[in-house]
């Protein structure tokens, strides 16, 4: 369960946290001042934590600063008031996740935390190198290829300099993965790194979303902003998608890397900043310069160290590896016995063509598993799970057809007590995580794509531990 510490000496506030966080599974525990939350992180751990600026005793930029020299990567919340803006922006500056304006709203605040919580995931959760013992708990880029040893190279002799680097890749090959490693290896893992996925931020809101805003500069602009590149400075920042950003955003981040500086939106101010620049795109960038979507310069400037990702196709003998650590880390998370593969069942894993690669792979496993559970999976058994994944008229199976077999499969491993509810959470869960899968991590994209209530998704992936991506 995540763990949430809440700092501030106004018994009401602690009280609306209390309220507001609980809903959604969170633990809270709370300070009223800054001496009790240095106390409280001394005897337990804290995922995120929330502060006041002003305090009695220790104020919230002090506290700051001493959250920081012990648990440098730990997100840490500013609250302030509108007379103490110019303070929020310093803490910011100082190494606060980001801020909120005091009385917050609810909704802005949970997406706050949320978004704090996953990027304390992403730091946290170690990146393997396809290890011995498949390291089924965690992730890990798997694979002994010739062309996966080439990756493996690339990120030692990358991650500890300050290069950026362009990650490239089809869809589902991993590349967040190796950003991680990167970072994780890099010089600049004691700080956070910071996620901006370029294709599902609305193209009118992406620039203010990298490099803030002034207040009153557009529309909705109620209050200065520090974007992400400014919030990572010294720091780390992955560009996902960075092939589908609009012209007039490559231009200033084009000045982030030859300059160093950037400006907010609507702002005069030349700010520096330091930091570096991960990337990964799927699409061809060269024919994007060619038909004039995609600045030349920009190309060159990301392209200090390239890192491509093979499909899975090109590295078949891969793929029992991967198949197996799959198994292993799904099983564990069932809570089921080691499962047995048949030979018609790896047959048919090795020669299928997977267009969606690892991804592809890592979910028919999952599928496969859930209905299966400890009895040895069959090749019958995959197939009903490919075409449940396969797209609209690439199988001519009904939906029907795939639900219905799907359930016989389930039901000849699982009877009695619960077997009920076991099925409908698993098919919720692998339904949430499709729908994130989808959207990128987007959930109010995702909502829309169930058909619920945004509220309702929200529970549902605090439920299942799927995290996600901010939406704004």
């Amino acid at each position: 369960m995540n763990k949430v510490l809440v700092v501030d000496d106004e018994a009401n506030v602690l009280a609306a946290f209390e309220r507001l966080l609980s809903v959604k599974g969170y633990a809270i525990v709370a300070a009223r001042n800054g001496d009790a939350a240095l106390a409280l992180l001394d005897r337990e751990r804290a995922d995120v934590v929330v502060l006041d600026v002003c305090m009695p005793g220790m104020n919230g930029l002090d506290l700051l600063a001493r959250i920081k020299e012990t648990h440098p990567s730990l997100p840490v919340i500013v609250m302030t008031g509108q007379g103490t803006m110019g303070t929020a922006i310093e803490a910011t500056k100082r190494g606060a996740f980001d801020y909120q304006l005091k009385p917050f709203d609810p909704e802005g605040m949970l997406r706050l935390v949320e978004r704090a919580l996953a990027g304390a995931r992403i730091m946290e959760r170690e990146v393997a190198l396809d290890p011995i013992d498949s390291n089924p708990s965690g992730d890990a880029i798997i694979g002994q290829s010739p062309a996966m040893q080439a990756v493996y190279k690339a990120i030692g002799r990358v991650a500890a300099t300050h290069a950026s680097v362009l990650i490239r890749g089809e869809s589902g090959t991993g590349k967040e993965l190796v950003a991680r490693a990167v970072y994780q290896h890099s010089q600049r893992n004691n700080l956070p790194m910071h996620i901006v996925n370029c294709v599902a931020i609305p193209e009118a809101l992406l620039e203010a979303e990298l490099f803030g805003h002034e207040r009153g500069s557009f529309t909705g602009a109620h209050a200065r902003r520090i974007g992400q590149l400014e919030q990572a400075n010294r720091g780390t920042v992955f560009l996902d998608e960075i092939g589908d950003i609009p012209l007039g955003v490559q231009g200033k981040l084009l000045r982030v890397l030859q300059e160093r500086t950037l400006q907010r939106v609507g702002g005069n101010e030349i700010i520096q900043v330091d930091v570096r620049i991960l990337a990964a795109t799927n699409r061809n960038l060269e024919e994007a310069i060619a038909a004039g979507n995609f600045r030349e310069d920009l190309y060159h400037r990301l392209n200090v160290v390239t890192i491509r990702l093979p499909p899975l196709r090109d590295r078949r003998e891969d793929i029992p590896r991967l198949a197996r650590f799959f198994l292993d880390r799904f099983a564990r998370e069932l809570q089921l016995p080691k499962p047995q593969l048949a030979d018609d069942a790896m047959a048919l894993i090795e020669g299928h063509s997977w267009p969606g690669n690892v991804r592809e792979l890592e979910h028919c496993i999952h599928r496969t598993l859930i209905f299966t559970g400890d009895h040895a999976i069959q090749a019958d058994d995959l197939r009903a799970a490919l075409a449940d994944s396969a797209p609209d008229g690439a199988t001519s199976a009904t939906s029907d057809d795939v639900i219905q077999n799907l359930a016989r499969s389930y039901l000849s491993s699982y009877r009695g007590p619960q077997a009920y509810e076991r099925l409908v959470e698993q098919l919720e869960r692998c339904l949430v995580h499709e729908a994130l899968e989808r959207t990128h991590g987007n959930v109010a994209h995702a909502a829309r794509l169930l058909g619920l209530p945004r509220a309702t998704l929200y529970g549902k992936v605090q439920k299942f531990d799927l995290g996600s991506r901010d939406d704004e």
